[in-house]
């Protein structure tokens, strides 16, 4: 409660202080927007998980009061209730926050991040505008919204707030490199992180197979700082840039990379055909079916086919389709008793034809790293399986 209340207070006196110093010059018979400035603020990214793709915010700087503020998107607790199975479901809630930018650059001088502004050429008009409609959003009853990691996050809502309250129309230009999926825009950001870059390739389906627009891709605070540095805003047939000045308000430093589980995803999946061919080469010359070892992979594949199937229902968009549930089957998980006690069943014949849709299913969908060596395996114990007598 304290902490609420001191986030509070800092938003309060952030708000008053930017409308005092345009009171004050208002007072004097000048412009009260003259003096404040609007910028974009990009954040590269670091090595903890959430920040692999940087960060977007808007900064507001009052020059004739010396006031600072950032307005933050990206708020998020992880100890609200049953954080990790809202945010499967994609009910995650994000929050806008004001904090004076003072609080803002250090994190990330700590972890070597480099933090650049583009500073918008905005009419008085529109800064006032833009400035009342981030303070309506800071209200505790608007600063909440249901967050969208690739439709609506912490770098669309600073486009959208700043396109809304424009007297003209942004024109973007075409980048060269905009024709890429969601996936491969991920994978960019994740290939220092194998581990993560897995848990997203198992969880996103083929939707994240399809190309993104160019507006699509601005999902990731790089490719909005991209756009921005060479949008123009059209006000009634007078097009000017949307930028007027780039600045570099915090240098890149050494950024300290957590070493991670020493096997990768292939590594593992490697492993595991190694001891799915010693296995099948044991029962070969012994002549017998190792039940168990069959239980255990289809425990652990069922398991992982819970989540995928729970996926189907969540609210992310490019989760509901995905074809790795073929491999990683639930239903497995019904017949584990059936292959322990050696009953006759058809699990087998069904599962080695979904195995072989998951094959051609690849001309759709990019994979999870070593998928197809757990789907080899899986299908060597199949196979094993129906030849055995």
């Amino acid at each position: 409660m304290k902490q609420l209340k001191n986030i509070f207070r800092i938003i309060l006196v952030a708000i008053v202080t930017f409308w005092a110093g345009t009171s004050q010059v208002k007072a004097q018979g000048t412009t009260p927007m003259d003096s404040i400035e609007f910028g974009l603020i990009t954040c590269s990214p670091h090595d903890e998980v959430y920040s692999l793709y940087g960060h977007t915010a808007i900064r507001c700087h009052n020059l004739s009061t010396g006031a600072d503020a950032i307005f933050n998107y990206g708020v998020f607790n992880f100890k609200a209730p049953h954080f990790v199975l809202r945010f499967v479901f994609g009910l995650t809630d994000y929050e806008l926050e004001c904090v004076p930018a003072r609080y803002f650059w250090p994190y990330y001088q700590k972890w070597g991040s480099q933090v650049t502004e583009h500073v918008l050429d905005l009419t008085n008009d529109e800064k006032q505008r833009l400035m009342e409609a981030l303070i309506e959003n800071c209200k505790p009853e608007n600063k909440t919204y249901r967050y969208n990691y690739f439709f609506d996050n912490c770098s669309t809502r600073p486009r959208n707030i700043i396109e809304d309250n424009l007297d003209g129309s942004v024109i973007y230009q075409p980048r060269p490199d905009y024709q890429r999926t969601f996936r491969e825009m991920i994978h960019e950001h994740t290939v220092k992180h194998p581990w993560a870059a897995f848990g997203n390739d198992i969880l996103l389906g083929i939707k994240a197979d399809r190309q993104a627009t160019q507006r699509e891709q601005e999902f990731l605070p790089d490719n909005l700082r991209r756009d921005f540095e060479l949008a123009l805003v059209d006000r009634d047939g007078v097009t000017t840039p949307l930028v007027k000045e780039r600045r570099v308000l915090v240098r890149p430093g050494v950024q300290m990379v957590n070493e991670g589980f020493p096997l990768s995803p292939m590594h593992c999946a490697v492993l595991l055909l190694a001891v799915s061919l010693a296995v099948f080469i044991y029962e070969h010359f012994k002549r017998q079916t190792l039940r168990w070892f069959d239980a255990v992979l289809m425990l652990l594949t069922g398991l992982a086919g819970i989540v995928l199937f729970v996926m189907i229902f969540s609210q992310h968009p490019t989760t509901s389709i995905n074809l790795q549930i073929l491999v990683l089957n639930p239903l497995s998980l019904v017949f584990i008793p059936s292959v322990v006690r050696r009953r006759k069943t058809r699990w087998f014949t069904v599962s080695m034809l979904c195995i072989c849709l998951f094959f051609v299913g690849a001309l759709w969908q990019d994979y999870a790293e070593g998928m197809e060596i757990v789907a080899l395996c899986l299908l060597l114990r199949y196979w094993r399986h129906l030849n055995d007598k």
